[in-house]
């Protein structure tokens, strides 16, 4: 490989010892010495390198826009240029149709419309704007979205386009970090590869939290690959305060990649042991600040003046930490869960666990399509700098990303509590950069026979995998598994040869190796983005692309009891209609179907009535009778999964009057009472959080709000705890001791009950 020069006096890594500066980002592995087998890589013509002007050496100084342009003057002419280009690439793709989702998940869309009225419930992460509950997460992600709703008003594009911009600015980081060390074009490569997984285009597109946990983990990535070029402190500080904000986003999901950064940078940072120890503590004590204060706030404050913690038992955000947030995931205890709390012992009630989770058919096509080419990268990469000294940074970049990606794949295998397909969108940035590292190493190397060889398996185990994938969905575009087939063994062969192929035969065969292996996600991409998704658990790629229900795996549904239906295409027993949600972009909330299943092939159709673009709900659980929705019946209530259809009649009458009442209505189910809530603009009670069962508010404070006049009505069904769930369940109890007690209204097919109006009998 053609390197430049290496000023230092050690091995080529950036540093000499504790301190010494870098040289640059071209010296890489010189310390590992050639092997003697293997023919030289052939001499490429090379673009002349153009020292940049010293200065003060006479030359004006370049616009801004050429400077922006231009890039930094080592890099080659192509290469800022094409960065943009990718940038606005992604943004367009992302942007598509964006509309179509509507207001994607409503219960995030639902504390985003309250944040955006309420400082308070900005604050805590409220469910509506009079502060009744939370999310059952750190509100963090939602600050981005609820400032956009205040900016702009509440539409889906307000809602969504942050995500979008998370989306690219996570491409815009994986490119800053491979440039530095690996060049140009290890950056592109890197950065096409996440903007064309599908999972990626799916989550940054959609308004759960894990747009932002992407983004912060990429950014603690790069910001400790920095501290480990100079061992400068700055660096390992600015990585616990993205690894605290990542916290505020998805709790304890952002300590996964922990382990191996903090081992990392202990053995290999370049300052002295006592040093990096204190450099670790500093950052740990950064990431505890960023992330804690919120926390302290929180514990601190009152619970009386502030919203019930959603999701936690006790009303403690600690609890919700620990429990059906942290531990709960991993053993699959998680009391108040759709799982009931029972689970425990690995049994994976949210699908197959095991080593192979991450290729099955309930993940396989979401993120794996890479993954096989990665973990042969990865150990390529480390082979190749395996005599290099302690600090070598080459090494350290692929102990960084490769330890993040596999600690995160490990967890998600083996976690027995809540998972859901797109969770990994975690790992697309860690497997695009190591392919992004590793091909671009190994086609330096390519004179060497072992690397032209580990190139060509790569790109075999690529197209092999992808046609798999692409096997698994026959009907869907059955010509591309052959074409990504064919294509990725022929550029595979052309990689075993390299060296005897001519500059343009060389680059030929690894383009085609390229664009074999990333045809199929490319593919699953593009039907993502001309798809929209609503609902609480969304899969990219077409339909039937990912099989998981939920408890049970397979297709199953819950404890195999709730059919799936097809994800945004078809609905399992009945149609869907996306209708209108009020205020501006009304997204199609759909919902008739009831508890939704995942991705399985439905037995009905979807139809849209109105909304942004048609009605692309999930399908599952029939509610009882048409029109009816959610586990308990209830005309027109939404499932445990997805939102209400909130018909006009509907919203006149929650709409009437509401100014006199601190809740417009209450709702079991954060799903049920969100599409309400959108659908007015008024604050609806979610009675008892997501699920239906956490403790809040109790049947006395439910009595005492309706006693002092300050909810208007009752909205039947929804939830696991209303008509479905338990009789002892408090929202059960409230739901009993409504019905029995106020006057019923029907309005088309919703059913409500007038909590101003009781009834004779009581």
């Amino acid at each position: 490989m053609t390197t430049q020069p290496d000023t230092s006096t050690g091995n080529g890594t950036g540093t000499s010892g504790a301190g010494d500066p870098s040289p640059g980002p071209d010296a890489r592995f010189a310390a590992s010495p050639a092997p003697s087998w293997g023919p030289p890589a052939p001499t490429l013509p090379a673009e002349p390198v153009r020292p940049a002007a010293a200065p003060g050496a006479g030359e004006p100084a370049r616009p801004f826009l050429h400077r922006a342009w231009r890039g930094r003057p080592e890099d080659p002419r192509w290469a800022r240029p094409a960065f943009l280009v990718l940038l606005l690439a992604t943004a367009v793709l992302y942007l598509y149709g964006l509309s179509a989702s509507g207001y994607a998940n409503s219960f995030y869309s639902a504390a985003v419309q309250a944040g955006s009225q309420s400082w308070k419930a900005f604050f805590f992460g409220s469910l509506d704007s009079a502060n009744a509950i939370t999310v059952d997460k750190p509100p963090a992600s939602l600050w981005p979205m609820a400032l956009s709703v205040r900016i702009f008003g509440l539409s889906s594009w307000a809602i969504l386009v942050p995500e979008v911009l998370m989306g690219v600015a996570t491409v815009g980081v994986l490119y800053a970090a491979l440039r530095r060390r690996f060049g140009p074009a290890a950056g592109l490569i890197a950065g096409a590869v996440l903007a064309l997984t599908p999972v990626a285009a799916l989550m940054f597109r959609f308004n759960n939290p894990d747009a932002l946990l992407a983004l912060l983990m990429t950014v603690t990535v790069y910001c400790v690959i920095r501290g480990l070029e100079d061992g400068g402190t700055k660096w390992l500080v600015r990585a616990g305060v993205a690894v605290g904000f990542a916290f505020l986003a998805k709790t304890l999901q952002a300590f996964l990649i922990l382990p191996p950064l903090a081992v990392l940078y202990a053995v290999c940072a370049p300052v002295s042991l006592r040093k990096r120890f204190a450099q670790i503590g500093l950052s740990a004590g950064a990431m505890v600040v960023a992330g804690g204060w919120w926390v302290a706030i929180v514990e601190l404050w009152p619970a009386s003046s502030r919203p019930y913690i959603g999701g936690s038992q006790n009303n403690s955000f600690l609890e919700l930490t620990f429990g059906y947030n942290g531990l709960g995931r991993i053993n699959g205890d998680e009391t108040g869960s759709v799982g009931g709390g029972g689970g425990g012992g690995g049994t994976g009630q949210w699908g197959e666990t095991g080593w192979n989770r991450m290729f099955n058919s309930e993940i396989g096509s979401q993120i794996s399509w890479l993954l096989p080419a990665a973990l042969i990268l990865l150990v390529a990469g480390l082979v190749l700098t395996r005599k290099a000294k302690r600090t070598d940074l080459t090494r350290g970049s692929f102990l960084a990303w490769g330890g993040a990606l596999l600690m995160t794949a490990l967890v998600f295998s083996y976690m027995a509590g809540i998972f859901h397909q797109y969770y990994t969108v975690a790992l697309a940035p860690y497997i695009a950069a190591v392919v992004g590292m590793g091909a671009t190493v190994l086609w330096e190397e390519r004179g060497r026979a072992w690397a032209s060889l580990t190139l060509a398996g790569a790109a075999t185990a690529s197209a092999a995998w992808g046609y798999v994938l692409l096997d698994r969905t026959s009907d869907y575009l059955p010509w591309l598994k052959w074409l990504v087939l064919v294509g990725g063994l022929t550029g595979a062969l052309g990689l075993i040869f390299v060296t005897r192929l001519g500059r343009r035969l060389a680059l030929a065969a690894a383009a085609l190796s390229c664009a074999a292996a990333i045809a199929g996600p490319t593919a699953y991409t593009l039907s993502t983005v001309n798809t929209g998704h609503s609902g609480s658990i969304v899969t990219a790629g077409p339909s039937g692309a990912s099989t998981m229900g939920g408890p049970g795996g397979g297709g199953g549904g819950m404890r195999g009891g709730f059919p799936g239906g097809g994800q945004n295409q078809q609905n399992g027993n009945g149609v869907q209609n996306g209708q209108q949600g009020g205020g501006t972009g009304g997204p199609p909330t759909g919902g008739t179907g009831g508890f939704p299943g995942q991705n399985q092939q439905g037995n009905g159709n979807t139809q849209g009535n109105g909304g942004t673009r048609g009605g692309n709900q999930q399908g599952g659980m029939p509610g009882g009778g048409p029109g009816e929705g959610g586990m308990g019946g209830g005309g027109g209530a939404g499932g445990l999964l997805n939102g209400a259809n909130v018909g006009s009649a509907a919203k006149a009458l929650l709409s009437k009057n509401a100014g006199d009442y601190t809740w417009a209505a209450a709702a079991i189910g954060s799903q049920n009472s969100a599409s309400y809530q959108l659908a007015t603009g008024k604050p609806v009670m979610a009675i008892g959080g997501f699920n239906g069962t956490d403790p809040s508010p109790t049947l006395a404070q439910f009595k005492k709000y309706v006693t002092d006049g300050k909810i208007h009505y009752f909205i039947s069904g929804g939830g696991m705890g209303g008509g479905g769930g338990a009789s002892s369940s408090t929202s059960s109890r409230i739901s009993s001791w409504v019905t029995a007690n106020f006057k019923k209204v029907t309005v088309g097919s919703a059913t409500f009950y007038d909590l101003t109006q009781p009834t004779s009998s009581s």
